[in-house]
């Protein structure tokens, strides 16, 4: 901020507030980058309604049947059959018994896969962007990315149509040029798709894997 200065009239002139400039657009600040220098963030985590709700219906069910029962045996009256069944079932058979180990591993599978659910963020087709506020978390999807790589793809000259495969980690783009010399297209695509990724303001930028060919013969 500059000082106040004394026109000749005896006036003062008003402080000034000068903003500090960055690297980029003249007259701009640089924009902040949070999570990292590079404005990193985590993935977002899923909240998993689907399987909770299948975990909570189930043991619902299945507590509800056992109280009815236990409440009805403390009334007077006779245990459920299928009860009866289940205990002596489990009195008789052995651990060492094929339908026993069968029930423990259906029963390990599921916590196993309730355990991975816990412990993995999930929601794999949403890419997290940098963070350029604390306050505001923003996520790209894989389709959406992929469109735009298409298209910018797309506006090179010679290339006649574009796949593109998004993933975290990478982007494997294929096109299909119809006049042109292969390698001018690829050096071209190359170029505009590293200056696309960027673009996107990803947190974590994908590798972009380039594959040029030309048209198959009709026929």
């Amino acid at each position: 901020m500059s000082e106040p200065q004394e026109t000749a009239g005896g006036t003062r002139r008003s402080p000034v507030m000068e903003r500090e400039t960055g690297p980029g657009t003249p007259g701009e600040p640089p924009v902040p980058l949070l999570d990292g220098p590079r404005g990193r963030a985590g993935r977002f985590w899923s909240a998993r309604r689907v399987p909770a709700g299948l975990v909570a219906l189930l043991l619902l069910v299945v507590a509800g049947a056992f109280l009815y029962d236990v409440a009805a045996v403390r009334a007077g009256r006779s245990s459920l059959a299928w009860r009866r069944e289940l205990a002596g079932q489990l009195a008789r058979r052995p651990l060492d018994d094929t339908w026993v180990l069968a029930g423990a591993g259906v029963a390990a599978a599921l916590g196993l896969w309730l355990f991975l659910l816990a412990l993995t963020p999930g929601l794999r087709t949403l890419l997290p962007m940098r963070r350029t506020h604390p306050d505001v978390r923003a996520g790209l999807h894989r389709a959406a990315a992929a469109m735009v790589l298409r298209d910018r793809a797309m506006e090179v000259s010679g290339v006649q149509s574009v796949r593109v495969r998004m993933r975290r980690a990478k982007a494997r783009v294929r096109a299909v040029a119809h006049f042109r010399e292969l390698d001018d297209v690829r050096a071209d695509l190359d170029t505009v798709l590293d200056e696309a990724v960027r673009g996107l303001g990803l947190a974590r930028p994908p590798a972009v894997s380039v594959r040029v060919a030309r048209p198959g013969r009709k026929g």
